[in-house]
């Protein structure tokens, strides 16, 4: 859950941009304050100026009114996400992680490495079967929404998707509905179909938006696709077919059947996911329709998916259990509320836990993020250092100008002439001096912040192992640091270990499934060895460091949990890009404290890059 009491959340379509400025009300509700939308155009929707068009679209919209936060929510358009419900098989909770990105790597169209990915488990099947969406988005995609945020001047806190920000504005304004509801968010290039009943949400995204029926209509009017736009927004409607007599005017004539046209098929792709939903996933009937989105307020749209499918139609209102400003024109209001569903979904996050809740920021964005927010202050250090120098220069100049002064009214002693040559060369070697030092001090700067990570690191891979032991013998581990030791170079360690097999884990799954995904790892045994480490780090550094770690004594779990222990904590620090892998070693095997609940072990690791002193 994300804590903040003023903040904007952003909807970046592929039609139009949405804004909205949030507060949290005394009674710790939503409260809406400013809000704003801005059409994209054709711009919006082609890879090529899209960033271009969103950026400036962003900035006109936050330009017309005086929005005071600057932290932001924002929401990636369905047509570039990438969503599945998948089942997986009843298993551990503590393999769930490593299935999922099985299943990940198996569904994602893309390698994982070029993309962004999260998933929230949904509930169980009645079989037992784990119902997970997963969604995924490409790297770059986010990068660019990163850019656009901060060419805005704002800061991005949580990238969401379509369809979870639309579950969680539903399930806030409509959760008292029975029976099974559909929800249908009709937008630009793509439209997102919702299920809701008892408790459960899936959903579907079709590839079918309103530009469809401007650009057929563009194509058959020949006509640019800005002012087909202009004319359908103007004329549109959807044409209802049958014995309905037709416009005079013949481009709203022909706008309703290509409207017809494309309703049709949108109408097919939400009927064969009904038949899906009730046969697949074991729903019932729809009871009711929802519409939402900027197309869904097209002229007759109700009455055509009434008609086509039986059921009571109404409009989705994403506002109705939020708060509005006083100051807010309701009419105005209402004519664009419903477009503002993800809108509104995405401003629930900063206030309790949602029903979906996934987050598709990257590490390097906030790896980025958080340095430039570290940015002024290295600009200040270094702005004091060149000032510092500057002043030693200015001061150096002054008694150089004195001098020079001194020297020409004293020019015919040469006694007097000397001593100020000398005095002058005496400064210089000071000046010289003076500088050497500021470079030194120049040197600290760049690694005073080092020490400080190599620590931060060693407590992740802690943190990191005990979520290891615990996922692996279902309790709580507690591993600590009991003596640190930085050393100079020249030492020599025992050898990484062998892995050896053992008997086979107990999941309750068959072989196949356990073989599938990776369930049949064995644990190790302690094979101590003496090998040379050649360190040939600077003798006047900090290169190694020894570890006696103590964790509490786990011999009650099995008879290899301590040294299973050992062995992990060494295998996080060979993962860590901080220490040299072929250099972490166990120097000492865990050994019980005859005093004490705690037992101890011995490692140590060498830097790659020493600290120098």
């Amino acid at each position: 859950m994300l804590n903040a009491k003023l903040f904007l959340a952003v909807d970046f379509g592929a039609g139009s941009l949405k804004l909205a400025e949030f507060e949290q009300n005394e009674a710790g509700g939503l409260r809406l304050r400013q809000y704003g939308l801005r059409p994209l155009g054709i711009e919006g929707a082609q890879e090529s100026s899209r960033e271009a068009s969103i950026l400036k679209g962003l900035q006109e919209l936050l330009a017309d009114k005086a929005y005071a936060s600057k932290s932001i929510n924002v929401c990636a358009p369905g047509f570039h996400v990438f969503s599945k419900f998948v089942k997986l098989p009843p298993v551990d909770t503590s393999k769930v992680t490593q299935i999922i990105q099985y299943e990940a790597q198996q569904n994602v169209p893309f390698p994982l490495q070029e993309v962004v990915w999260d998933y929230q488990i949904l509930g169980t099947s009645p079989t037992g079967e784990l119902e997970v969406l997963l969604v995924a988005i490409k790297s770059d995609i986010v990068e660019g929404l990163f850019r656009v945020a901060e060419g805005a001047g704002l800061r991005l806190q949580l990238v969401d998707v379509s369809p979870a920000a639309l579950c969680n504005a539903f399930r806030y304004n409509y959760g008292d509905l029975e029976g099974c509801t559909m929800l249908l968010d009709i937008g630009a290039k793509t439209s997102n179909l919702l299920f809701f009943e008892k408790g459960k949400v899936y959903s579907r995204s079709i590839n079918i938006g309103a530009n469809s029926i401007t650009q057929d209509f563009a194509t058959e009017g020949k006509l640019p696709f800005a002012e087909a736009e202009r004319i359908k927004i103007e004329k549109g409607f959807v044409s209802l077919g049958g014995a309905y007599e037709e416009p005079e005017d013949p481009q709203a004539a022909a706008i309703s059947k290509i409207a017809r046209q494309v309703m049709t098929r949108l109408h097919i792709q939400v009927n064969q996911t009904i038949q899906f939903y009730r046969g697949q996933q074991g729903g019932s009937a729809p009871q009711r329709l929802f519409l939402s989105g900027g197309a869904s307020i097209m002229p007759y749209t109700a009455q055509f998916f009434s008609e086509k499918l039986n059921v009571p139609v109404d409009y989705f209102n994403p506002f109705r259990n939020i708060q509005i400003d006083p100051a807010l024109d309701l009419e105005e209001l209402a004519k664009v509320a419903h477009s503002f569903g993800e809108v509104v979904g995405l401003g629930l996050r900063n206030l309790a836990h949602c029903p979906v809740e996934l987050n598709l920021m990257p590490k390097s964005s906030i790896q980025r993020q958080e340095f430039s927010q570290k940015k002024p202050y290295f600009i200040a250090a270094v702005f004091s250092l060149v000032l510092v120098v500057f002043l030693i220069g200015w001061f150096y100049s002054r008694v150089a100008a004195i001098k020079t002064a001194a020297l020409a009214q004293v020019q015919e002693k040469v006694s007097p002439f000397e001593e100020r040559e000398r005095q002058i060369k005496a400064s210089k070697s000071e000046f010289d001096r003076l500088k050497k030092e500021a470079d030194i001090l120049v040197s600290l700067v760049d690694d005073r912040f080092y020490w400080g990570d190599v620590l931060t690191e060693i407590r992740r891979v802690l943190l990191q192992t005990e979520a290891k032991a615990k996922q692996r013998f279902n309790t709580d581990v507690g591993l600590w640091i009991d003596t640190f030791t930085p050393e100079t170079p020249g030492w020599s360690g025992l050898a990484p270990r062998e892995d050896e097999e053992t008997s086979e884990g107990a999941t309750g799954m068959s072989e196949e499934l356990r073989k599938r995904y990776g369930l049949d790892k064995k644990p190790a045994v302690l094979q101590p060895s003496e090998p040379s480490v050649k360190d040939d780090a600077p003798a006047n550094s900090i290169s190694i460091i020894r570890f006696v770690c103590r964790a509490v004594k786990m011999t009650r779990l099995s008879s290899n949990a301590q040294v299973d222990l050992a062995f992990d904590f060494q295998d996080e620090l060979k993962a860590s890009p901080i220490f040299i892998p072929a250099s972490v070693a166990i120097t000492t095997q865990p050994t019980d404290d005859p005093s004490g609940p705690t037992f101890t072990f011995g490692i140590m690791v060498r830097l790659k890059k020493p600290f120098k002193l």
